[in-house]
């Protein structure tokens, strides 16, 4: 028996809102100031992306610290749709710690802001790889990409993971409505 998906409304709002996630900084100083400010929306974004640059400049940290405290200002970044330094951000990231989950499901979402959906597939799939901190984040985002690349079945795959992985989720719920299961030959 094969499944015969159908889109069953308009798909206006497919990126309206990619999954981000930010990365815990463990100690206290800037980098903990930045993840803290990140964590909990900034009513400064000046004063939040400055606190991060300021830690990534002045403050000696692990590779680990360091590498989140550039996921961090990424997402910071990303949310004022500063996509191209927020994926500079993730791409150090990466460098510095490439088994960090967080850095490549960001850089997916960064992607998939910028409309450059069959780019973002290869690093959330790098991210559910690494079992990231937010794999519903990461199958969310997964799901838009191949939907946006015509794969729907992947898509409703993804949507469902991603439900199953964080239930009760509404964008992932809103998501899987516009979507009919057939029956096909």
């Amino acid at each position: 028996m094969r499944l015969k998906l159908i889109i069953a409304a308009a798909a206006t709002a497919l990126v309206a809102e990619a999954a981000s996630a930010q990365v815990f900084v463990i100690g206290q100083g800037l980098g903990g100031d930045c993840y803290q400010k990140t964590k909990n929306r900034y009513s400064s974004f000046r004063d939040a992306d400055e606190t991060c640059t300021r830690a990534l400049r002045e403050q000696a940290m692990t590779r680990s610290n360091r590498a989140a405290t550039y996921v961090n200002r990424g997402v910071l970044r990303m949310r004022e749709g500063q996509y191209d330094e927020a994926l500079a951000d993730y791409s150090k990231a990466i460098e510095l710690k490439p088994e960090l989950g967080a850095a490549y499901l960001n850089k997916g979402a960064a992607l998939i802001y910028q409309k450059d959906f069959a780019a973002a597939i290869a690093p959330l799939d790098r991210a559910i790889e690494l079992e990231s901190a937010d794999l519903f984040a990461a199958h969310y985002n997964r799901a838009i990409a191949r939907e946006n690349t015509d794969d729907v079945a992947g898509a409703y795959a993804d949507f469902r993971k991603s439900l199953e992985l964080k239930p009760g989720w509404e964008l992932a719920e809103r998501q899987l409505t516009r979507f009919t299961v057939e029956e096909g030959s």
